[in-house]
């Protein structure tokens, strides 16, 4: 795309961009204003990075249908512990998965304080062994880059098909962010059972859970549409700004001049 040719990017799946595109976005940025903006480009450049800042857990958590808000993230910015280190300083791979545990507990708990506060006995259940709970049968984790301490962490959780009646078993995905280099450091995927330990067998999903996880499924689907949506509109405004400045046929690198463009 040089030369001044500008591609409008029309629909995009976030999870299949660069893991670094939110630092490449604000490098672009930076490299844009090296060549010299006029006010109103600054004020343009000023807005997306501002938009950037302010949301980047939703562009790029919620943009896979994560959701992100105070009663639906499963665990915010909690602190990496410099003994979680393995010798070589990285966090070791054995805590991402007690992150994803954690951030499960979290997600449950949700439901039970602060979407389904009538079914709060039932929503807590799910993590004690002694009606109908969840038990993780299987998790794969995916690493995407060594974390180091100090860090934080923040934990989504999303369901990853719509809940159907009758199912006793669902995937949960997981992303795990790294709040300082605001990017993923894992991606987990936790297959869950139903599990009624009265009776000692799986069980199928209760009828008020259903409604309710299948609002929640509706909602990561508006989430992911929403969101996305953001994305491309900030990588084309983004565009606008390379096209405008540096990728156009007579650039010029601003060198300091006091010369107005």
């Amino acid at each position: 795309m040089g030369n001044g040719e500008w591609v409008v990017v029309l629909d995009i799946s976030t999870q299949s961009l660069s893991p670094r595109w939110l630092s490449e976005v604000k490098h672009r940025i930076g490299h844009c204003i090296t060549f010299g903006l006029t006010t109103p480009q600054i004020h343009e450049a000023g807005k997306i990075l501002t938009a950037i800042a302010k949301d980047w857990r939703e562009l790029v958590a919620g943009s896979e249908g994560f959701l992100t808000a105070r009663e639906r993230r499963s665990m915010f910015r909690l602190p990496v512990v410099w003994g979680e280190q393995d010798s070589m300083g990285h966090v070791n791979n054995v805590v991402y998965n007690r992150y994803a545990e954690t951030g499960r507990i979290g997600w449950a708990s949700n439901y039970s304080k602060y979407i389904d506060p009538e079914n709060a006995d039932a929503w807590r259940g799910l993590w004690t062994p002694k009606g109908e709970g969840l038990i993780l049968r299987k998790i794969t984790t995916e690493f995407k880059f060594p974390m180091q301490y100090p860090d934080h962490v923040t934990i989504y959780h999303k369901l990853a098909k719509q809940p159907v009646e009758g199912t006793d078993t669902f995937d949960l995905h997981v992303l795990i962010l790294s709040e300082l280099h605001q990017r993923p450091a894992a991606r987990v995927v936790e297959d869950c059972v139903l599990y009624d330990y009265r009776k000692g067998k799986k069980t199928p999903i209760r009828p008020f859970m259903l409604d309710v996880l299948q609002e929640t499924w509706r909602l990561q689907e508006e989430a992911k549409r929403e969101n996305s949506k953001r994305v491309v509109d900030i990588l084309d405004r983004v565009r606008r700004l390379e096209v405008d400045s540096w990728d156009r046929p007579d650039a010029v690198e601003d060198m300091g001049s006091s010369q107005s463009r």
